[in-house]
């Protein structure tokens, strides 16, 4: 070992409080960043393999009714490589022991061929007996939620009929890996699941013998998928085709797409902060640790140690910490990785998840990580190549003090001669003084940048259930009914009151810009469902034109006064043109409402509506339940208050494992910058603290000199990490921005409290870290010290 690796180790051995918090700082942006790319590698690949595996669709359409022979024109689409026609129904559940009206998705399993499209994926039992009508296959988490195992029945109610059916097996599907019921936000396995039956059986049920009500289909490579959809739209017309769509519009896939958009605008955005700080604390370190051995480097170009090699020596010192820091990294960000896996695992059910450790992540995180450190370090081993022996061994200039403001100043504020050298010595080195304040700014801004969630939630949970949509329930009907169906909701027991609602798929147009949404048609004075702007007042939907969701605007690029085309989905499939009469505020999805009689006039309809909104006297909720489960018109029956509380606790939970691994990262860079700071500081200050308790002063007053110092810089950074801070917000919005939903930046005044508070904790606990030291100072050796 040469005398240069000896001094290597003794140097991290005398500073590895400081090394230690230097890794730390380096070990978060390391593991955000293992996290990060490697939950989005592991959602996508363990996607992309279950869709290949498992022959997900590509293009989807429903409709009412086909018959079966129609799949042979649709085969002959060219760029059509399967076809799988099917029946598809939502019908409401009547299950043991649940007292709330639950719905399932009924999916037919062909009989006499096996499936082409949509495998399922059997986890315990067999597939339902061809034309057994009573047979099932139900989705796991569906299962797990009721305890129901091989043999369990349960009622369904089906085309108005009830049938008992038997649970034979478990399975999961590529089409619902998040599956989620009508006007529900987050899934609840409790009230939806997915029920897959024989062909014959569910087409005997709803009267679809040799017919279908949906049809999926694969794509060859290289094939337009809008050109196959604009053959199948016409092929579909004349049965009641709602419109196809691809996999975008797939509820499914878009969400796991949304999340894998998330995932990689953490990456983007987190990372490079705690590798910014890792940096400026490199640069700091180093260039006081040099300083301190001015003389041992003159020495050592004196005795023939070529300045490259006094150099490398300096740039190993560093890469030994980033590479402490790189393995608490790896550690540290597996070990989240596995954790974020298992949350997803609650939301995205696939048949396996696991997280994906691929030693290229690793070797960039790592890469990232030893680059931020050299980045940090050039500048001071710069100095360290250009010094000359002879002025290395000789002390630097004297620092030149001088008055920072005019003398008259001082006459009119009389400072403490305490405060008087913490600024002196402050604004002696600027830029590290700055590099310290921007440094706990950071640890600040991580905080306000995570726990503004807190406040954004709430502020989408009080808009979304207690302003605009504030009714109990939502019946949604299985076919559109006549408004007289109204009458008959209301005289449900504890039924307060009611109001309709139509929905009309469509596409919306404008110039070159399309989407698929639903209008949804309202009462001009509805109360419980209401209609808000941005400043959450109540709209009353004119009598003609469309008011769209602000996010609906923006892609459209339409304003107030502007036309949009609109092509209706159903029935006889016409192309009219609405003005925009409103732009409200809408968080949750891409939405369109009209006027409910102008919604029906525009279908060219009577009084037709399809679902209603309710509002019931909670004393008689189970007898209302008990009524509803024996409505043969619902299909699915939406509950505010349950989804409410599921919506509460999955995200309280999500968000609160969040906040805590911020709050950690965020005081590892607050203790690790304030520590490094005051160990300078320390370093620098040493002789003069000894001298001053030579002269009599306390060890509490010479520790608060540079107590206070720490204090000053961590106070004046609070503003700044709060302004830093709601910028990153700012970005992380963007970045999480799709078109399911749009999150409001909304950061209330505990955030900022609480971030401060967490800062300023880690940095009075480095504080006395660095107390104790000042306490144990050898005054001897201390004042033999060479200025």
């Amino acid at each position: 070992m040469s005398a240069l690796d000896r001094k290597l180790l003794r140097d991290l051995l005398r500073l590895w409080p400081q090394a230690l918090a230097i890794a730390l700082v380096m070990a978060a942006g390391a593991a955000t960043l293992i996290v990060g790319v490697g939950a989005h590698a592991s959602l996508s690949e363990t996607r992309a393999a279950y869709y290949e595996r498992n022959r997900f669709a590509d293009v989807f359409a429903n409709l009412t009714r086909a018959p079966k022979i129609l799949a042979d024109d649709i085969a002959r689409i060219p760029g059509v490589a399967a076809v799988e026609p099917r029946i598809a129904k939502i019908a409401l559940l009547d299950l043991p022991g649940v007292a709330e009206p639950a719905s399932a998705m009924f999916v037919s399993q062909p009989d006499l061929h096996p499936p082409r499209l949509n495998l399922l994926h059997m986890r315990s039992g067999r597939a339902p007996a061809a034309g057994d009508e009573s047979e099932v296959v139900i989705s796991e988490p569906f299962a797990k939620a009721h305890g129901f195992a091989i043999g369990t029945t349960f009622d369904a109610l089906l085309n108005g009929r009830k049938r008992s059916l038997r649970v034979v097996g478990t399975a999961m599907s590529p089409e619902f890996i998040y599956a989620v019921g009508p006007w529900d936000l987050i899934p609840d396995e409790r009230r939806f699941g997915i029920v897959w039956m024989s062909e014959r059986a569910l087409a005997a049920a709803y009267d679809l013998d040799g017919a279908f009500s949906s049809v999926q289909l694969k794509l060859l490579p290289g094939t337009s998928e809008a050109a196959v959809i604009e053959r199948l739209d016409a092929i579909l017309a004349r049965y009641g085709g709602l419109g196809a769509h691809g996999r975008r519009d797939q509820f499914s896939h878009a969400f796991l797409d949304a999340e894998l958009e998330q995932l990689a605008a953490m990456s983007r955005i987190l990372p490079p902060i705690f590798l910014l700080v890792a940096a400026f604390l490199v640069n700091m370190t180093l260039s006081r640790m040099i300083a301190l051995e001015r003389e041992q480097i003159g020495l050592l170009k004196a005795l023939g140690y070529a300045d490259a090699a006094v150099g490398l020596h300096y740039l190993q010192f560093v890469a030994a910490i980033a590479l402490i820091g790189i393995v608490i990294g790896f550690a540290a960000g597996t070990w989240l990785g596995a954790g974020m896996t298992r949350l997803y695992s609650d939301f995205f059910h696939f048949p396996f998840l696991v997280f994906r450790r691929d030693p290229a992540v690793y070797l960039l995180a790592a890469g990232i990580t030893l680059a931020a450190a050299v980045a940090g370090a050039v500048m001071a081993v710069r100095d360290v190549v250009r010094l000359p022996p002879a002025v290395a061994m000789s002390p630097p200039a004297p620092a030149r003090y001088r008055r920072m403001l005019p003398g008259w100043v001082y006459g009119l504020v009389r400072l403490p001669q305490s405060l008087v050298m913490v600024s002196r010595h402050l604004m002696r080195w600027p830029l590290r003084s700055l590099s310290t304040l921007f440094g706990v700014a950071f640890s600040v801004a991580i905080l306000v940048s995570s726990m503004w969630a807190f406040g954004s939630i709430e502020h989408m949970i009080d808009f979304t259930y207690r302003r605009a949509d504030r009714q109990d329930a939502t019946i949604s009907f299985a076919v559109e009914r006549p408004r007289a169906a109204l009458a008959s909701v209301l005289a449900l027991p504890g039924v307060l009151a009611a109001e309709p609602y139509r929905a009309i798929p469509v596409r919306i147009r404008h110039r070159n810009v399309e989407r698929r949404v639903a209008i949804t048609g309202k009462p001009p004075d509805a109360r419980l469902s209401r209609v808000l702007d941005r400043d959450a007042v109540p709209v009353r939907l004119p009598a003609t034109g469309v008011a769209l969701s602000d996010a609906l605007a923006r892609i459209l690029d339409v304003r107030i006064g502007d036309e949009v085309e609109l092509e209706l989905l159903e029935r006889d499939r016409r192309v009219v043109r609405v003005p925009v009469a409103a732009v409200i505020q809408g968080y949750l999805g891409l939405n369109a409402y009209m006027d409910l009689e102008a919604a029906n006039r525009l279908m060219r309809e009577g009084a037709v509506i399809s679902g209603v909104h309710v509002a019931f006297d909670s004393r008689q909720r189970d007898a209302l339940f008990r009524s509803l489960k024996q409505t043969p018109v619902a299909s699915f029956i939406a509950l505010q208050r349950i989804s409410l509380q599921k919506f509460r606790e999955t995200l309280a939970q999500n968000i609160l494992i969040q906040i805590t691994v911020f709050a950690l990262f965020a005081a590892t860079i607050a203790f690790g910058v304030v520590y490094n700071f005051a160990r300078i500081s320390l370093s620098e200050q040493g002789r003069e603290m000894a001298s001053l308790r030579v002269l009599g002063f306390t060890k509490g007053e010479v520790s608060g000199i540079l107590l206070a110092e720490l204090a000053l810089v961590t106070l004046v950074a609070q503003p700044l990490g709060w302004a830093i801070g709601y910028g990153i917000a700012l970005l992380v919005i963007l970045g999480f921005e799709s078109e399911l939903y749009q999150v409001p930046l909304v950061v209330e005044r505990n955030v900022y409290a609480w971030a401060s508070l967490i800062v300023i904790g880690a940095a009075i606990v480095s504080g006395l870290v660095v107390r104790r030291r000042i306490d144990r100072l050898d005054l001897v050796e201390v004042l033999k010290t060479r200025e």
